[in-house]
């Protein structure tokens, strides 16, 4: 299997974790704030990423220097400043435009690869996207009302983790991977529990009889494990064999997953519209996957007339 596509397909398993782990998180931020919960799930997984290069990578420290640090933790601050943004935007608006607005970073990923990289994304790439787009707007857009604070501080979530996409593809290739990855979730989790102590009343919340409830251990377990320390190592080792552009509509498909588990676990129901829109996700993804020269099929039309 040629490198790019196990690439895609590896990115896809991240995609699903995230989205079949998204409940979750929700039942577990009924329990415990979400930036000590976050705290606490990156700071487990960064202890996981660490003992791993402890034990099989030790030599990757030989090669710790003041860029590499300060790569992980560039990249590290945009992730954290995505989930900070994001948390504080849904005390204003609703979930359903917070789930849309996040999926715009679909959107911004190729306008900043051009701006930033001068990289361009293919024609199929851009049809995939306009129709990822669609259908994130079918999928999450059950509530369009006016745009409040709370949208403003998502759509700053949107930026934020577009420019993780596209760091995390630039410093992949030049770093290595482990490493990398345990600085970055180090930083992460640093600042959510900075955050936690200025901005939440932690003493009240971190009691063992909320760290200890069967919720709480769960969604941490799996979240620190799977959907972080796993998750981000996937995504950091396989994001240099594929574009940026293809790996937003590839985490385009996470409300379609988190969807999906929502009807198996929370028996929650999706209407007409937003299953056209999943459709429409998985289409745009797939179209980006296609080879350049099978979507404009009109030239082969033009071709056959002369």
């Amino acid at each position: 299997m040629k490198k790019p596509i196990f690439a895609d397909l590896s990115l896809l398993l991240v995609t699903f974790i995230w989205g079949t782990t998204f409940v979750l998180v929700q039942n577990a931020i009924d329990f415990l704030p979400p930036f000590a919960f976050n705290g606490i799930r990156f700071f487990i997984a960064a202890i996981l990423l660490i003992l791993c290069l402890l034990i099989f990578e030790k030599k990757q420290f030989k090669q710790l220097n003041l860029k590499l640090i300060g790569s992980g933790v560039f990249i590290g601050f945009w992730l954290f400043l995505g989930y900070v943004t994001q948390t504080i935007g849904l005390l204003y608006t609703t979930t359903s435009k917070a789930g849309f607005i996040t999926g715009l970073s679909v959107v911004l990923v190729p306008l900043f690869s051009m701006f930033l990289l001068k990289q361009y994304p293919s024609k199929n790439a851009i049809i995939g996207v306009i129709t990822a787009t669609i259908g994130l707007f079918l999928l999450t857009m059950t509530d369009v009302s006016s745009l409040n604070i709370g949208d403003g501080f998502v759509f700053i979530c949107a930026i934020s983790f577009a420019m993780h996409i596209i760091l995390t593809g630039k410093f992949s290739s030049q770093y290595p991977t482990l490493l990398l990855t345990a600085i970055q979730i180090t930083t992460v989790a640093i600042l959510s529990m900075g955050s936690s102590f200025i901005f939440e009343e932690w003493k009240k919340s971190l009691t063992p009889a909320v760290l200890l409830s069967q919720n709480v251990i769960i969604a941490l377990i799996i979240t620190s494990v799977f959907a972080t320390a796993l998750a981000f190592f996937i995504q950091t080792n396989f994001q240099k064999y594929t574009s940026a552009t293809r790996v937003a509509l590839i985490f385009a498909m996470e409300p379609v997953f988190a969807a999906i588990a929502g009807y198996l676990w929370a028996q929650e129901r999706l209407a007409i519209g937003a299953l056209f829109g999943c459709s429409l996700i998985f289409m745009g993804m797939i179209l980006a996957e296609l080879p350049v020269n099978r979507i404009p099929l009109f030239r082969k039309n033009k071709e056959l007339e002369g």
